[in-house]
């Protein structure tokens, strides 16, 4: 079975998706049920994936009714922080019996907040003792400002899963980020962390580009940059821990901080719905996808075990070769960074107007 082929090449399956009503169903799609017979060791949540939930949702309601006294903000933090709290609780054993390393569940920061250091860094650590679970992990974007703020959460023993990480570069200031805080955190052991490298977002943008150019040499790069650039961020994963700065947090009993595969849902239809798992397998790697891209997996995905650390090579002449177009990897990843930011933002502004509407009822 693909599912069990991928957990033991190395790769854990986290569910891109939350709502009430798939933490309390019962169907084949309920958190349980993934939970027992999907593979599902984690979850993550993003703005949009709570406004999406939230909007129009019947299980919702009452509560937001009950909460009209509150402020907007006040009240969407009650909700998402009451969902992500009764998915720490579903996640409990398995939390347990991989000492920490799976069953985890993430919840962002407000997303308005990704160039402000000290106001992400004083968001966390309210979410942290709102939901008071040590299986729960804060997101923070990976921007310039966030990146200090990662090393101050880890420090305090916060658990971090960085997100909107697109480009090599950035993402080794983030493996950067992450050990000075498990540096100056008193038990490393207890701290853990993901990055969360995006994927398909990467292929959509270069793909655009190379479409535009139509020529021979740029049809045949046609959805070749994102996994090479996820495969170039593995190498570097493996660099950076097995450095000597990082032996030493080793022997202090801290883990590594997983790369995740985030944006793994495919949004060109004719490429292969599974390539953006099967193609990024390797240890120490998480893989967080979407309900549809799970069911394309169990259904029809063909694991092939470690399909990252044979492919550095290729994955240079990838980049080669888009530079000779003059394509710029620097500047898709940096305006990905800035979409990414933009779009989360207005996610939860959505988010705060659907619950207003909904108190004013």
């Amino acid at each position: 079975m693909s599912i069990e082929d991928l957990a033991r090449a190395g790769t854990s399956i986290w569910l891109d998706d939350l709502s009430r009503a798939k933490i309390s169903g019962s169907d084949a799609h309920s958190l349980p049920s993934r939970i027992a017979h999907s593979g599902v060791v984690g979850v993550t949540t993003n703005p949009s994936i709570f406004a999406a939930a939230i909007a129009g949702a019947d299980e919702y309601a009452q509560d937001i009714s009950r909460l009209k006294d509150m402020s907007v903000e006040e009240c969407v933090q009650r909700l998402t922080t009451d969902d992500v709290r009764s998915a720490c609780d579903l996640f409990r054993d398995i939390f347990r019996n991989s000492k920490g390393v799976d069953g985890r569940v993430s919840i962002e920061v407000d997303p308005r907040l990704a160039n402000d250091t000290e106001g992400t860094i004083a968001a966390g650590k309210e979410l942290w003792k709102i939901i008071d679970r040590p299986n729960l992990m804060i997101k923070v974007p990976a921007t310039i400002e966030g990146l200090p703020a990662i090393t101050a959460l880890l420090a305090s023993g916060i658990s971090v899963n960085v997100t909107l990480i697109f480009s090599v570069k950035r993402y080794g200031a983030v493996i950067d980020a992450y050990m000075a805080g498990i540096e100056a955190a008193s038990n490393p052991s207890h701290v853990h962390s993901v990055a969360s490298f995006f994927v398909s977002r990467i292929d959509s943008a270069v793909d655009a580009l190379l479409k535009s150019d139509a020529s021979e040499a740029a049809i045949k790069l046609l959805g070749k940059a994102a996994i090479a650039n996820a495969h170039l961020a593995y190498q570097l994963f493996e660099e950076k821990f097995a450095s000597p700065r990082w032996l030493v947090q080793a022997e202090r009993g801290a883990y590594k901080q997983r790369p995740l595969w985030a944006s793994t849902g495919v949004k060109d239809p004719t490429y292969d719905d599974t390539r953006y798992v099967v193609e990024l397998v390797a240890p120490d790697t998480v893989n967080t996808m979407p309900q549809n891209t799970l069911d394309a997996l169990i259904d029809h995905g063909i694991v092939r075990g470690d399909t990252i650390t044979a492919n550095y090579a290729q994955a240079v002449e990838v980049f080669k070769s888009l530079s000779e177009l003059n394509i710029s990897i620097n500047a898709v990843t940096t305006a990905l960074e800035i979409d990414g930011v933009k779009k989360f933002a207005q996610a939860w502004e959505e988010l705060l107007a659907t619950v207003a509407k909904a108190q004013n009822q």
